[in-house]
């Protein structure tokens, strides 16, 4: 297993501590907004999207850093940023001075250092393992991802029911500190392909080219991509659909939200385990309708308890969907190109969850947040059944992933 080796391992427990920060900061955030906004998914929205756009901005330049210079030194940076970044919050709010703009401010900041640490991650992790270990590293660090998601929210109900917000700040500031420790222990040096004096811009555009030069990899990016601006951007929707259609505030959206994280737990393990080409390739296509499905039974929930089920599944067939897309596009990639691949696949997906939760706070004010579920799933169920007429995802469905993208553990 990939967790036998000394520096990935230590990543994966940084990835736990980082991961759990964002989550919860995620929650906190979105319930302060919601609450200092007087029920305004709109601001909400405003907030999250404030969180996200640095995903569409902050990649061109951290993919040719994350290629010219040290990946781990970039990766503690982020750390520390964030770690002082949940700092001021918690400050703000045990003080009783915050508002909905510091939210904004602040959130821009925790966007700019967590798309970062987003790309940074995604290029080192292939320099941990040796490549028939891939495949497991990437199954392993999505169900970090997904574990996260559920620890996160969980640890800091209690805090929020008590406290409130600021005593779930202060935890994300201590999950930031633990990985920044973590990552500082990590011994490799990995370095891509970019050389002092190169032009930035062109060693960007230069990734860029390569990127949309590989057919599977390009049309993974793009279906990703689509995958997360339809069934993944409902940070901004969820408060609205715990108050108002559930009758359930705090506790129905940390809920919402480890209901999300338990399922792509599952989901991330159950792929991890699933080691034939062939089963991966008909798996990424039932898990893209699966994800699409879940969002229908999300919006058509009658209770929280129904609900929270169809969040599970929801959860656990994006996180399984992410982790094959991953697959294609890391294992596929040269290295000397990695950290521009990760930096075009972050550049794609932050941008468009940005803007569509931005768009879906604005709607979730005029609309039922459930009807906006429903239709979103729809749209993506109806679009996965459409990319079986795609040449290169039809050989993929029929025939498996290519050998280099399973970076198969000894195993087919």
């Amino acid at each position: 297993m990939a967790l036998e080796h000394r520096d990935f391992r230590t990543i994966w427990w940084a990835n736990i501590a980082g991961g759990a920060a964002a989550w919860a900061l995620i929650v906190a955030r979105g319930w302060l907004a919601y609450k200092l906004s007087g029920g305004s998914s709109a601001q909400v929205g405003l907030t999250t999207f404030a969180a996200m756009v640095p995903l569409f901005i902050v990649p061109p330049f951290m993919g040719v850093l994350a290629d010219r210079f040290d990946r781990r030194t970039l990766l503690g940076w982020t750390y520390g940023v964030n770690m002082a970044h949940n700092v001021v919050l918690a400050v703000l709010a045990l003080t009783g001075v915050i508002q909905v703009w510091h939210l904004i401010g602040l959130g821009f900041l925790n966007g700019v250092a967590r798309s970062a640490s987003m790309t940074a991650m995604a290029s080192i992790v292939p320099n941990l393992v040796p490549r028939e270990r891939l495949l497991n590293a990437l199954s392993l660090n999505s169900a970090t991802f997904s574990a996260s998601r559920l620890i996160g929210p969980a640890l800091i109900l209690p805090l929020m029911a008590t406290i409130g917000a600021g005593g779930a700040f202060v935890l994300c500031t201590v999950f930031y500190a633990v990985g920044l420790y973590l990552v500082l222990r990590v011994r490799t040096t990995a370095r891509g392909g970019v050389k002092a004096g190169d032009n930035p811009i062109k060693a960007f555009t230069d990734g860029l080219s390569y990127t949309y030069s590989q057919p599977l990899i390009r049309t993974a990016i793009l279906i990703v991509a689509a995958h997360c601006g339809l069934t993944m951007a409902y940070e901004s929707l969820l408060p609205s659909l715990a108050a108002r259609e559930f009758n359930s505030p705090e506790s129905g959206f940390g809920a919402l939200m480890m209901g999300v994280g338990g399922g792509a737990l599952a989901g991330s393990l159950w792929i991890g385990g699933v080691h034939s080409s062939i089963g991966r390739g008909r798996a990424l296509l039932a898990l893209g309708i699966l994800s699409g499905v879940a969002m229908l039974g999300i919006g058509f929930a009658p209770n929280l308890p129904l609900a929270l089920a169809a969040t599970a599944v929801a959860g656990a067939a994006q996180a399984a969907f992410m982790t094959i897309t991953q697959a294609i596009s890391q294992a596929l990639a040269d290295d000397k190109f990695r950290g521009r691949v990760a930096s075009v696949v972050s550049f794609h997906i932050g941008g468009l969850m940005a803007l569509v939760n931005l768009a879906n706070g604005s709607l979730a004010d005029v609309f039922a947040a459930s009807t906006i579920f429903w239709v979103s799933g729809l749209i993506f169920a109806g679009l996965m059944v459409f990319t079986f007429a795609t040449r290169v995802l039809r050989t993929v469905y029929v025939h498996g992933l290519p050998d280099a993208a399973m970076a198969r553990d000894g195993a087919h």
